[in-house]
C-alpha cells in the first residue's frame, strides 16, 4: 500500500492565482501554479470565465497531473482563477479542493483561499441554524455563504459584509461573472501580490508566478485591502473596520521556509532574507568544522549566508531527487528510513571523516532529522554540528501550518537544547535567536506573526476544536485567549 514519505517540514495550505483580460487565462493559470506547486501538492483546480459563464476542472494530484492540453483547451474565456492545496480545515478529499465555484441569488461565484479561519466553527454553527447548506467542510465557503447573506446586491458591499464577520488568516482570489478579485486579511498573514503582463492583470501568493509568465510585479497587496478588477478598470479599497494600523503579522516562517528564493514576498527577496539569516546563525553559533552542507533544497540559502560569515567552505555533501512524488511504496513497515533515503543521497566521499556544519531551515518534529543524522554516522562523518535557522518551534499554528498541537513538536517534548541534541545524535546543535530573525527582516517586529516560537497568538482561536489544542507547555493554561 502507498506510503507517504516521511518529511519533517511543515506544509503550506495553499498557492493561489488569478488573470483576467487574457484569451489565454487557463493556460497562464496552469502555469501560475505550476510554479507554486511547493505551497500545495495535494489537489488543484481552475476555474476559467467565458464571457459570464464559470466552468471548473479540479482533482486530486499535482498540477501537471491533473491538467494536460485537452483538459486546458475546455477551460476557455478571458479570465481564470487556479489553486495548489494541501487540506486545511476540512478532510483531504477531492470536494474540499478549490477553486469553489457556487451559484447563488447573485449570480456565480469562486473563490480560492490561503490562510486558516480561526472562527469558522462558530460561523458554520450560526450559518446551519439559518438554514444554510454547506457543499464541502473547508471553512472557505463561509465566505460565499455570508456573502449570500447580506441584503445588498453590490458585489463589494457583500463581500465587505462577510470580511468583517471572519477571523484569521485569509488571501483571497475570487472571480464572478465579471470581475476579479484580490483580498487580504487585516493582519496580512499570507502574501498576495498584484502584476502586469500587457493589458492583463494578474493575482499571486508569490511573485514567482509572475516570473514564469513574463509578468511584472505591480505592488504587494495590503492587509485589510480588497483590489476589484475588471477588464477596463482596478479599483482599490481599505474598509475602516479591516484597517490594523499599528500592527500587521506577516507569517515569518514564509521567509524561513514556505516561499521560493526566488520570490519577493512582504517586501523581501527570500534568497536575501535567507542568506542573512545564515549570516546572523553563524555569528551566534559558531563553531570550528572543515565545511558547512545545507539540508536541499530549503536550507541552501542560510548554508551560503552560514558559510559567508563564518569563513568555513560550502560543501554539497547532501543530493535531493527532485523526481520523488508525494507516496512511496516501501515494502516493509520496518523501512522508515526509507522514505529519507529516497528524498536525499549521501556524498560518501566528501562526507567521510569531515566534521561538517548541516545547515537546514526548521526542525518540527525531528523524525528525519533523526534519520539523516544516523544516515551521515554511517558514512563516517567525523563531527556532526547541526544548525537550524529559526528559533525551536514550540507552539501550535491556528493560521495555515500543519502542526496543530503542542505535543507533536520535539521542542516541547524534550525540555533543554542539550536534551534535543541528544536526541538527534548530533555532536552540537544551534537555533537562531527570535531577536535574531527578526532582526533580519525589513519591517518592525510587530509587524510579524512569530506566534509558533513564541506563543504569543494576534488572534484568539475557538477553544474547542480538536485542531486548535494547546496541550503541552502553551502557557499551561489550553487556551488561545491566554497566549
Amino acid at each position: 500500500m502507498p506510503r507517504k514519505i516521511s518529511d519533517d517540514h511543515p506544509k503550506e495550505y495553499c498557492g493561489l492565482f488569478g488573470i483576467i483580460n487574457n484569451r489565454h487565462a487557463s493556460w497562464l493559470t496552469y502555469l501560475g501554479l505550476y510554479a507554486q506547486q511547493h505551497r500545495g501538492q495535494e489537489a488543484c483546480g481552475i476555474v476559467a470565465n467565458n464571457k459570464g459563464i464559470l466552468s471548473i476542472h479540479k482533482d486530486t494530484g499535482l498540477v501537471s497531473d491533473v491538467f494536460n492540453e485537452q483538459v486546458l483547451s475546455k477551460l476557455k474565456g478571458n479570465a481564470a482563477v487556479g489553486h495548489v492545496r494541501y487540506s486545511t480545515t476540512g478532510s483531504s478529499v477531492l470536494k474540499n479542493a478549490q477553486p469553489l465555484l457556487i451559484d447563488y441569488a447573485k449570480g456565480s461565484i469562486c473563490i480560492a483561499h490561503n490562510g486558516n479561519l480561526v472562527n469558522s466553527l462558530e460561523l458554520r454553527k450560526y450559518l446551519e441554524k439559518s438554514g444554510s447548506i454547506f457543499q464541502t467542510t473547508t471553512d472557505s465557503e463561509l465566505v460565499i455563504h455570508l456573502m449570500a447573506r447580506s441584503r445588498s446586491m453590490d458585489l463589494e458591499e457583500s463581500l465587505v459584509y462577510a470580511l468583517k464577520r471572519i477571523k484569521g488568516a485569509y488571501s483571497l482570489v475570487m472571480m464572478d461573472n465579471k470581475h476579479l478579485i484580490g483580498v487580504r486579511d487585516p493582519f496580512g498573514f499570507r502574501p498576495l501580490c498584484l502584476g502586469k503582463l500587457g493589458n492583463s492583470w494578474c493575482l499571486a501568493s508569490e511573485t514567482c508566478a509572475f516570473d514564469l509568465i513574463g509578468a511584472k510585479l505591480v505592488l504587494q497587496i495590503d492587509p485589510g485591502e480588497i483590489v476589484i478588477i475588471s477588464e477596463t478598470a482596478v479599483k482599490s479599497i481599505k474598509p475602516r473596520d479591516l484597517q490594523f494600523k499599528h500592527r500587521h503579522a506577516y507569517c515569518t516562517f514564509e521567509h524561513v521556509y514556505f516561499s521560493r528564493p526566488d520570490s519577493v514576498v512582504f517586501g523581501e527577496t527570500v534568497h536575501l532574507v535567507r542568506r542573512k539569516l545564515g549570516e546572523q546563525l553563524a555569528r551566534e553559533n559558531p563553531v570550528d568544522a572543515d565545511f558547512v552542507v545545507p539540508v536541499p533544497d530549503s536550507g541552501f540559502s542560510a548554508a551560503l549566508g552560514y558559510s559567508k560569515e563564518s569563513g568555513i567552505p560550502l560543501e554539497m555533501g547532501i543530493i535531493r531527487n527532485h523526481y520523488v512524488g508525494r507516496t512511496f511504496i516501501q515494502p516493509a513497515q520496518d523501512t522508515r528510513d526509507l522514505g529519507v533515503k529516497v528524498k536525499f543521497n549521501l556524498l560518501k566521499d566528501v562526507l567521510r571523516g569531515k566534521r561538517v556544519v548541516i545547515v537546514d531551515d526548521s526542525i518540527v518534529r525531528g523524525t528525519t532529522s533523526v534519520i539523516r543524522v544516523r544516515n551521515l554516522r554511517k558514512v563516517g562523518v567525523k563531527e556532526i554540528h547541526l544548525r537550524i535557522s529559526c528559533p525551536p518551534h514550540r507552539f501550535p499554528c491556528f493560521y495555515g501550518i500543519d502542526f496543530h498541537r503542542s505535543s507533536e513538536l520535539i521542542a516541547n517534548r524534550y525540555e533543554s537544547l542539550d536534551k534535543i541534541r541528544q536526541y538527534l545524535g548530533v555532536d552540537t546543535l544551534g537555533y537562531l535567536s527570535l531577536e535574531g530573525m527578526l532582526g533580519c527582516l525589513k519591517y518592525p517586529k510587530n509587524h510579524y506573526c512569530t506566534a509558533c516560537w513564541a506563543g504569543k497568538y494576534p488572534i484568539k482561536a475557538e477553544k474547542k476544536h480538536s485542531k486548535f489544542s494547546l496541550e503541552g507547555r502553551c502557557c499551561g493554561q489550553g487556551e488561545i485567549a491566554k497566549c
